[in-house]
């Protein structure tokens, strides 16, 4: 039996994909060891793009070929822009980043490439290049995420951060974004290869850029 499509594309960037989900940021994200100003600089970050996040979702509503999968995207899209959005701004609160340096603080140079992949997936108008960016940025994520022991880390910014991602309706989810590729990517293989090894990349680099200026 072959390969699942998805479990290829991750083969073929095991080394970038072990490195970000066991970089030294996860670590000390599991066990609430992470320094505040390297959370806060990571979560400005990462709430810099959800706007393109959102549009990558929209994206992904207009290319999808079945009514249920809409559904899936837009039940999605409803929790980023309302719980997820949420959390990040009580995080915010809680270690101290004011709308300033939220507004002011330049876009690391992962930020700018992640805002730039996911809008250029979505001008594809390809189904295929939408899921491999989503499959990257939800599936490695998950494969981090359920890494966490009980108890999580007592402060709610580490520990809810870790329950976005690992929960039943997350999972099934990336499940169903792994289903989805599986069936479409392979007639875009090489598109599929090229978002995928890209947005990895991205999500390695992303986790070092918190780090960025650190003593």
């Amino acid at each position: 039996m072959s390969a699942r499509f998805t479990e290829t594309l991750r083969q073929d960037n095991a080394q970038l994909w072990a490195q970000a989900v066991d970089h030294r940021f996860v670590r000390e994200l599991l066990d609430g060891s992470i320094a505040n100003p390297v959370m806060a600089r990571y979560l400005v970050q990462d709430h810099r793009f959800l706007d393109s996040f959102l549009t990558l979702l929209g994206a992904a509503m207009a290319t999808a070929d079945s009514f249920e999968a809409r559904l899936r995207f837009g039940r999605f899209a409803g929790m980023v822009s309302s719980e997820e959005n949420t959390y990040f701004l009580r995080a915010f609160e809680a270690l101290g980043v004011d709308e300033a340096t939220r507004n002011n603080t330049p876009d690391t140079a992962p930020t700018a490439g992640f805002k730039a992949i996911m809008q250029e997936a979505a001008t594809t108008r390809s189904y295929a290049a939408v899921l491999s960016v989503l499959n990257v940025a939800e599936g490695l994520y998950l494969d981090w995420a359920v890494k966490a022991k009980q108890p999580l880390p007592a402060s709610f910014v580490h520990a809810e951060w870790i329950i976005l991602h690992d929960n039943p309706d997350f999972r099934a989810f990336v499940a169903f974004l792994r289903d989805e590729l599986d069936r479409v990517g392979p007639a875009e293989a090489d598109v599929s290869h090229d978002f995928f090894r890209r947005a990895v990349r991205l999500e390695r680099d992303f986790f070092d850029a918190a780090y960025e200026g650190e003593n």
